[in-house]
């Protein structure tokens, strides 16, 4: 498994994927297994920092933003494992606020193992450089977020109906800007689980999983210092339901609880989990519907973590063979963690609602042009410093893949 403190190993793993295509006799010609690709876009934003409506006069709220990338993408059988990767640099520069310009990264890296019949599984790494999202904490400041991960997975089918299975994830986030940097944390999975595997391709399992999560730089509020550490158990049912040949179930949900090490009062559990439906009635329409009720990180200087519970709903419509036509519904309400070092009036809560439609045109194979639109609303909380806002935007993107 990849350290967590190698990024440049993680730099490499694309390098390592194509270098692995030239190993041995490989009979497959190079355009089998390396697609290049370049693609670029325009985007305009009428709210790009999230700023409420009574913002000071003379802020710039709408801005327009340019971005243009280059990769490759990377699809290797090597015997009987697979080796699938993609490694993508772009760079993003904004009309107004050019203190924001960046060049991202996006390097990915899987390797789908298996030996014999019984046994098989996955590891690999992620390293993701972006701009942090203005939703919950607004700046003029640049403040790029670096993500990495790495797992390893494995399952033993010990017969034709069962297997148990085991695995290990590590995610990290560190932030550029100095106010930021109270969010830089590691968090690790542990779990295991146990699968009846039905003959239709349906799975139904049981999971049991741990989550501790570390904080790096511990945050201060009216001059207390908080320790953000906490360990989350779950016991999740595990189902993968194949109900109909239009039909697909999917489900990781049951029971939760959450700790930390100091200030328990934040402490809390019950039901946490996620579950979706996709329903194809028709040979050109999907619709997608999905519900949860989980925690998640908050990118915040005054609190860092949520209670989140939220659906969306979705569809899809191949109109032709080259024209595709999207459409989407989310919403979202956050109850955050209670601090007694807060005194606010506040209860603790936001809201966000959001929906957007997109058009793509692929006029060959291998290219596409699309169109989207989108639309978000949220009320804020003061406790954990969000706003109230509204933003709409409009995107158009071209992309060509060799």
């Amino acid at each position: 498994m990849l350290s967590s403190h190698s990024p440049r190993r993680l730099h490499m793993l694309p390098l390592a994927c194509a270098a692995m295509l030239f190993c041995g006799g490989a009979a497959a010609e190079i355009s089998d297994t390396v697609h290049p690709f370049v693609s670029v876009g325009y985007t305009y934003d009428d709210n790009l920092l999230r700023l409420p409506e009574n913002v000071a006069v003379g802020a710039q709220r709408s801005d327009r933003s340019t971005q243009a990338q280059a990769g490759l993408i990377v699809d290797r059988p090597i015997g009987r494992q697979r080796l699938t990767g993609t490694a993508k640099v772009s760079r993003v520069t904004f009309d107004h606020y050019s203190q924001f310009d960046y060049n991202g990264k996006d390097f990915k890296a899987d390797l789908a193992w298996q030996l014999g019949n019984r046994l098989y599984g996955n590891i690999g790494g992620t390293y993701v450089e972006t701009l942090t999202p203005f939703s919950d904490y607004s700046t003029n400041e640049r403040n790029l977020r670096t993500s990495r991960r790495q797992y390893v997975s494995g399952a033993w089918r010990f017969h034709p109906s069962w297997q148990v299975r085991t695995g290990f994830t590590r995610n990290k986030n560190e932030y550029e800007l100095l106010a930021q940097r109270v969010n830089n944390r590691k968090e690790d999975l542990a779990e295991v689980g146990a699968d009846y595997l039905a003959p239709s391709g349906s799975k139904v399992g049981l999971v049991a999983r741990q989550l501790k999560g570390t904080y790096l730089n511990p945050r201060r509020i009216n001059g207390v210092a908080l320790d953000d550490n906490y360990t989350q158990d779950e016991l999740k049912a595990a189902i993968n339901w194949r109900f109909s040949g239009i039909t697909h179930i999917e489900v990781l949900a049951g029971y939760a609880r959450r700790k930390h090490d100091f200030f328990t009062g934040r402490d809390s559990s019950g039901a946490n989990g996620r579950a979706s439906v996709t329903w194809a009635p028709l040979g050109k329409v999907r619709f997608q519907a999905e519900v949860w009720r989980e925690f998640a990180a908050v990118e915040s200087f005054i609190v860092s973590n949520s209670l989140n519970k939220g659906a969306s709903i979705g569809a899809t419509w191949l109109a032709t063979a080259k024209v595709q036509a999207n459409a989407s519904l989310r919403t979202e309400k956050r109850k955050f963690e209670q601090l007694t070092t807060a005194n606010l009036n506040d209860d603790g809560r936001d809201s966000a609602n959001s929906a957007q439609v997109g058009l793509v045109y692929a006029p060959t194979i291998g290219t596409q042009i699309g169109l989207s639109a989108f639309r978000e609303k949220r009320n804020g909380s003061r406790i954990a410093g969000t706003n109230d806002y509204r933003s709409n935007g409009v995107s158009i993107n071209a992309s060509v893949q060799f």
